[in-house]
């Protein structure tokens, strides 16, 4: 797949449709790649790649890419797509200046999963068979890829391109997953199990903002935590409360607008299962309006923005039993 990626980035830069490539650059070991922008074929040969840890989404560089002049080839797995049409949807990229490839994706690898069974200083992987021979600075390991998936993959919403201008690879269909499973744990659980489950996790942000600044949906010029005039600007949190509030506050601002992308838990570096947050709404809001996929298209509008004389009343969710 790599190859047949960086062969079309060549081609559409030497034909002109498009003067930058937006991808994934390498980094010292084999899972520390990062988005990059490529101007040249000899950039890309030495620096391009794109492999089982090349998971971030992109489309939320594209918010600024797209107003540069010029047209920008980006390279979308098919979760990316879905916040690619969300910022269409939102006015927040301009879809004239990009094309898009559509890449297929098998999933991708969790450096964290690695680190668990004593795997660090990765340089290389080979995968046979779904079972992967990892070099590393300290020698050879192997380990099955079922154990080192990532989570978000493992509970993958859709395989199927929501937009693109040419496809590389194939593509898949919408997956009838098991994403909600862990959502429908908590609600099984007492409101005092619920709120030391959350307490447990949220007391752990050490407030980098890693999340806030990864979300496609988090896409204001100026975060309500950043403004002083707020009057709840804070960088880091002073009390349990403050913990519990930016977290809470950051997943009802992205609520019908959360395509389920997982980045805010990937990037995580105290690994805090933030998506959770997220996916608590998304199921609610299937259950409450009707499904509804965030980034499925770029002109329908979500259930929270879409007021209707039918929409469901607050006894609705007292009648849910929802604590």
């Amino acid at each position: 797949m790599q190859k047949a990626i960086i062969e079309k980035a060549k081609e559409l830069l030497a034909a002109g449709t498009v003067n930058r490539v937006m991808g994934w650059k390498k980094g010292d070991f084999a899972y520390d790649s990062t988005p990059a922008v490529f101007y040249n074929a000899e950039e890309i040969d030495s620096e391009f790649v794109y492999d089982e840890f090349t998971a971030s989404n992109v489309s939320k560089y594209l918010i600024k890419e797209s107003q540069k002049e010029g047209k920008i080839l980006v390279f979308l797995k098919p979760c990316d797509t879905y916040s690619f049409n969300q910022l269409i949807k939102e006015h927040r990229i301009n879809r004239e200046n990009v094309y898009v490839a559509g890449i297929q994706c098998d999933g991708k690898l969790d450096i964290e999963k690695f680190r668990t069974k004593g795997i660090s200083g990765i340089q290389s992987i080979t995968n046979n068979n779904g079972t992967l021979t990892v070099e590393t600075i300290y020698g050879t390991e192997t380990v099955s890829a079922a154990d080192v998936i990532a989570e978000r993959c493992l509970s993958c919403k859709s395989k199927k391109h929501v937009a693109y201008d040419e496809l590389i690879g194939e593509d898949g269909e919408v997956i009838d997953s098991n994403r909600f499973d862990m959502v429908e744990q908590l609600e099984n659980m007492s409101a005092e199990e619920r709120y030391d489950f959350w307490r447990s996790q949220l007391s752990k942000c050490i407030r980098c903002n890693a999340c806030r600044n990864v979300c496609p949906a988090c896409s204001c010029e100026n975060c309500v935590f950043d403004n002083p005039g707020s009057g709840i600007s804070n960088k880091a949190a002073a009390d349990s409360f403050e913990e519990n509030m930016f977290h809470i506050i950051r997943a009802f601002h992205v609520a019908g607008r959360c395509t389920d992308c997982g980045e805010c838990s990937r990037v995580c570096p105290q690994n805090i299962p933030l998506h959770l947050l997220n996916r608590k709404f998304i199921k609610d809001i299937n259950e409450l309006y009707g499904d509804y996929q965030a980034g499925e298209d770029t002109d329908s509008r979500a259930p929270l923005t879409n007021y209707r004389q039918e929409d469901c009343e607050p006894s609705v969710v007292h009648e849910r039993g929802v604590e």
